[in-house]
C-alpha cells in the first residue's frame, strides 16, 4: 500500500480540489496448457488483478491541506494482466493520502458530500479499483472443454474532489485584531502564533493543547481576527468563520481598552457577525473575557462593559498572566458541564 506522505507544512489551505483516478482492473488471459506428453491440456488462463484504490485518511499530525495544493492529479496502480499457467496477475497498490482530521470530502462535480473524517485514523475510499477480469480457466464446463472467453478488466473509478477543511478544536478563540488571542494562546499553550502591535498579526489558524493539573487538557484555537462585514467579506473575510463551527465552546475576548469604540461595541459587532455567518454559531456556548486588564483605567472600562452587558465578564492580561489560572478552570468547568448535557 503505497503510502504519499507530505513534504512540507509551510502554508495554511484549508481548500483544494483534486481529481483521483482507481486503478483499472487487469484482463483476464485465454491460454491453453501446452506441454510435452500432454495432449488436449485445457484452458489454463489466470485472472487479472483488481486495481489500487484511492484512500483518505484523517491523519492528526497534519493541520492544513497544504501538501495537496500543488498535486492535483492522484493515480492508483492498475491491476497486472493474469497469465498462462493460471497465474493470477498482481492487484494494483492504493493509494494513501493523508488529510487533517476536520477534512470533509465533496463530489465537486455533483456536490455531493460522500465523508466527513473527523476522528485520527478515520479512513474511506473515494474512488475504488477496477475488478480484474476472469481468465479463460473460469468459463470450462463439462460441455466446453476449450473455451476462448475471457475477460477484461473494468476501469477504476474517477472522481474530482473538493476538500474542505474545519479545524477541530474544544475551543475557539474570536475577537476583534489586537483583542489579544495570539497572545493568549501562547501563555497557555506550546503554540507560538505571531505576535505583534498591529492589526491582522493572525492571518491563519492556530492550534494549541493547553495542559492542566490532573492530566487535563483541551485543545483550542486562535481564529484570524474579525472585523465588522467580515460574513460578507470585509478584512479576511469569512475566510477562516467555517473552522470556529468545529470549536465546542467560543472564548470571545474583548479588548477593555479599545483606542476607539467601547468594549461593548467590539463584543457587538463580533456576535453579530457570527450571528449573521449561522444562527448555530450564533447560539454556541461562549466565555466573554475582557483582556489588557494590565493598562490604566482598565478597571473602570470593566466596570462600564460590566453594567451594560449584564453577564459574567472573566477579566484577564494575557501579557502579565493576571486571571489566566482563573480562565483556564473556568473553561475546563465549561467543557465539562457540556459533556454532561
Amino acid at each position: 500500500m503505497k503510502h504519499e506522505v507530505p513534504t512540507t507544512r509551510t502554508m495554511f489551505v484549508d481548500e483544494v480540489k483534486i481529481t483521483v483516478i482507481a486503478g483499472g482492473g487487469g484482463h483476464g488471459c485465454m491460454s491453453f496448457r501446452r506441454e510435452k506428453f500432454i495432449p488436449h491440456g485445457g484452458p489454463d488462463g489466470g485472472d487479472g488483478g483488481n486495481g489500487g484504490n484511492i484512500i483518505l485518511v484523517a491523519d492528526d499530525s497534519l493541520n492544513t491541506l497544504h501538501h495537496l495544493a500543488g498535486k492535483h492529479h492522484w493515480r492508483a496502480e492498475r491491476g497486472i494482466h493474469g497469465m498462462g499457467k493460471k497465474r493470477h496477475g498482481r492487484c494494483g497498490e492504493d493509494v494513501v493520502i493523508p488529510v487533517p482530521p476536520g477534512t470533509i470530502i465533496f463530489d465537486n462535480d455533483h456536490g455531493i458530500l460522500l465523508r466527513d473524517l473527523t476522528d485520527p485514523n478515520q479512513r474511506v475510499v473515494v474512488a475504488k479499483g477496477g475488478t480484474g477480469g476472469k481468465g479463460n480457466t473460469r468459463f470450462r464446463t463439462a460441455t466446453n472443454q476449450a473455451p476462448r472467453d475471457f475477460e477484461k478488466g473494468t476501469p477504476g473509478q474517477e472522481r474530482n474532489l473538493r476538500l474542505e477543511l474545519k479545524l477541530i478544536a474544544d475551543v475557539g478563540l474570536v475577537g476583534k485584531p489586537n483583542a489579544g488571542k495570539s497572545t493568549l494562546l501562547s501563555r497557555l499553550s506550546a503554540a507560538r502564533p505571531k505576535i505583534a502591535d498591529y492589526p491582522f498579526t493572525t492571518l491563519t489558524p492556530f492550534l494549541g493543547i493547553v495542559e492542566l493539573s490532573g492530566y487535563r487538557r483541551y485543545v483550542m484555537a486562535d481564529l484570524p481576527g474579525l472585523i465588522e462585514g467580515a460574513h460578507t467579506g470585509a478584512g479576511l473575510g469569512d475566510e477562516f468563520l467555517r473552522h470556529v463551527e468545529r470549536t465546542r465552546l467560543l472564548v470571545h475576548m474583548v479588548d477593555i481598552s479599545p483606542v476607539t469604540g467601547s468594549a461593548l461595541e467590539d463584543y457587538e459587532t463580533i456576535s453579530n457577525e457570527l450571528e449573521q455567518y449561522s444562527s448555530q454559531l450564533g447560539d454556541k456556548p461562549k466565555l466573554i473575557v475582557a483582556n489588557k486588564m494590565d493598562l490604566t483605567e482598565s478597571e473602570e472600562h470593566l466596570a462600564e462593559f460590566g453594567k451594560e452587558f449584564g453577564a459574567e465578564i472573566i477579566p484577564i492580561s494575557a501579557v502579565t498572566g493576571k486571571g489566566l489560572d482563573t480562565l483556564q478552570e473556568k473553561i475546563w468547568a465549561k467543557l465539562q458541564e457540556m459533556d454532561r448535557e
